[in-house]
């Protein structure tokens, strides 16, 4: 054989593993499992009930911007942010859905919308789906960490031994080079919460709780004081600037839902996932939308929309009212809502890495769980450690406009994943004789379908001719009928999403029509991104995965709790 022959099959050779390594999935038994042990030790223990659930999801979604993005918005939708809210919160419940589905489904293990499209799917498209998320998680972190900082020094300053005497380096942030600024308070308040995070899940579920309480409890002081200050006239005209600036604002409010799906990270730790997983899911979120929906009423009720502020809407609002002190009560809502959301996620990245650690995609010290805390303490001060760097050194604010695409790609791949998981038991199985097999059909249309839900986004957008739009829904409509006639469905045990497929792929279309609203750099980000995620999967990941022994041994059975009902 000539060197040039045995350099082609040594390329050959290296490509056919790639991509028989990139096409595997991981085999899960749903249902029925009820404890995890892992070769590095224990696995997670089981604490959270299904208030703790609920508290999880409320303290993940509802942080500062309930008391921002609420004003901001209003200044153009008007009134109608409301009927924003309504829309944004009904897509989310969509996503709920399918996350709700696939939890009951496989109620055992860490990892959330990785672990749903490794058994779904494959492992590259997991592998991507991470790393999305990850970087969404991190710079969130980061950011939420600065903003915290910046709330709590805003509340010192209410006393007048700190007024004017705390310099910017130490909460607000003092730039030094362009996105280079210090930060010294923000790194503090991460490493408390990483302390707290190693400690155990009961200790930081329980300052979760005291916190989200709080919060959710000035929420409502709030809109029951606004109440009675609220001017109905203040609600007319109720759509100043029409329906497109509602549904431009139902695209922008739809991010102060997202949050509610760490409930499904959890699934080691609670109680009683199969039903709890569920109801923590959906159940957060309808809280949120109803707390959301009030503060919109009370503030567009309270001052014109067109005198609210843009900083500070809500807090002028009740100034403007004579009701300074409530503003006070706004700061400490905000303080309390920051330190939930970067508690929670501060969590949810620590789970996932778990989660990969144990596959063998990241080195094995990722896996280890602490043989006391039960906690997977490596991962969670990595976490730490990766956001302590961003929040002290870095402007990461600057990054905000390429967050969400994380969130969005997680969404649609997880509704991707109801549909394939009810047709692939019996499709999977069968031989198909036509040239294309059934499976492939149908992810063929359901990829259709996501190109037509970002084509339509980009004819939004950019003003096109809805002619346009309507040929990217129907082409989409076609390919949502040959998935309902052409596939079958089997439903799952647990919680079912109902009206699938119809429901799922509605919701893939509406994220990815989201997607396309995000900015142009979000889009340079996602493939940017992926093209580094693939090249880390072809030096490590594919050598080192084992989706099928993956570090996890899972026992089979169903506790005594869970049998009695």
């Amino acid at each position: 054989m000539s060197a040039e022959q045995s350099l082609a099959h040594t390329s050959s050779s290296h490509f056919s593993h790639f991509w028989s390594s990139a096409l595997r999935s991981k085999p899960l038994s749903p249902a029925s499992e009820t404890y995890v042990r892992t070769n590095s030790g224990e696995g997670l223990v089981r604490r959270l009930s299904l208030f703790d659930l609920l508290l999880l999801g409320i303290g993940a979604s509802i942080g500062a911007g309930i008391f921002v993005v609420t004003g901001t918005v209003a200044k153009d939708a008007g009134p109608g942010v409301t009927i924003s809210f309504i829309i944004a919160g009904a897509c989310c419940v969509l996503n709920a859905l399918c996350y709700a589905e696939l939890a009951s489904r496989f109620p055992a293990v860490v990892g959330g919308a990785y672990l749903y499209t490794y058994s779904a799917f494959n492992e590259l498209t997991a592998f991507l789906v991470f790393a999305q998320l990850m970087l969404d998680y991190h710079i969130g972190a980061a950011s939420i960490a600065r903003s915290l900082a910046s709330y709590v020094v805003s509340l010192l300053e209410l006393i007048p031994l700190f007024k004017d005497n705390i310099p910017n380096w130490f909460g607000h942030g003092h730039e030094v080079l362009g996105a280079l600024s210090i930060n010294i308070l923000a790194p503090i308040l991460l490493v408390l919460l990483t302390i707290v995070l190693c400690w155990g899940v009961g200790e930081s579920s329980i300052l979760n709780s005291l916190m989200t309480v709080t919060k959710v409890v000035i929420v409502l002081f709030v809109i029951i004081v606004g109440a009675f200050k609220v001017d109905v006239s203040n609600w007319t005209p109720f759509a100043p600037n029409g329906a497109k600036a509602i549904l431009t604002g139902a695209t922008v409010v739809f991010f102060a839902y997202v949050g509610f799906d760490a409930v499904a990270n959890s699934a080691e730790e609670s109680k009683r996932p199969q039903r709890d997983l569920p109801l923590g899911i959906i159940g957060s979120l309808l809280i949120c939308i109803v707390l959301y929906i009030g503060v919109c009423l009370v503030i567009t009720g309270m001052v014109p929309y067109q005198l609210l502020g843009e900083d500070a809407p809500l807090a002028e609002a009740f100034t403007s009212k004579g009701l300074k002190y409530v503003s006070v009560l706004i700061s400490i809502g905000a303080v309390a809502g920051l330190t939930t959301t970067l508690l929670v996620g501060l969590y949810v990245q620590s789970r996932l890495y778990l989660g990969l650690g144990r596959d063998g995609l990241l080195p094995a010290i990722f896996a280890k769980v602490h043989p006391t805390r039960r906690t997977p303490v490596h991962s969670q001060v990595w976490v730490g450690i990766v956001a302590i760097i961003l929040s002290g050194l870095l402007n990461v604010r600057v990054l905000s406009h390429i967050l969400s695409v994380g969130s969005l790609t997680g969404y649609s791949v997880v509704s991707a994943c109801v549909v394939t998981l009810r047709w692939m038991d019996k499709a999977a199985s069968q031989i198909s004789t036509r040239w294309v097999s059934e499976r492939a059909e149908g992810i063929i249309c359901l990829l259709t379908i996501a190109c037509c839900g970002f084509a339509a986004g980009v004819f939004y957008r950019f003003g096109a001719s809805f002619v346009f739009m309507i040929l990217a829904t129907v082409i989409a409509i076609c390919c949502a009928a040959a998935l309902y006639l052409r596939q079958v469905y089997v439903d799952p045990p647990g919680f079912s999403c109902p009206g699938v497929p119809i429901l799922p792929i509605i919701s893939i279309f509406l994220n990815i029509f989201l997607f396309a609203q995000l900015h142009y750099e979000a889009w340079v980000r996602f493939v940017v991104l992926s093209i580094i995620t693939v090249g880390i999967y072809a030096f490590y990941g594919q050598y080192h995965a084992d989706p099928v022994s993956s570090n996890v041994s899972i026992i089979y059975h169903r506790a005594p709790a869970e049998e009695a009902k």
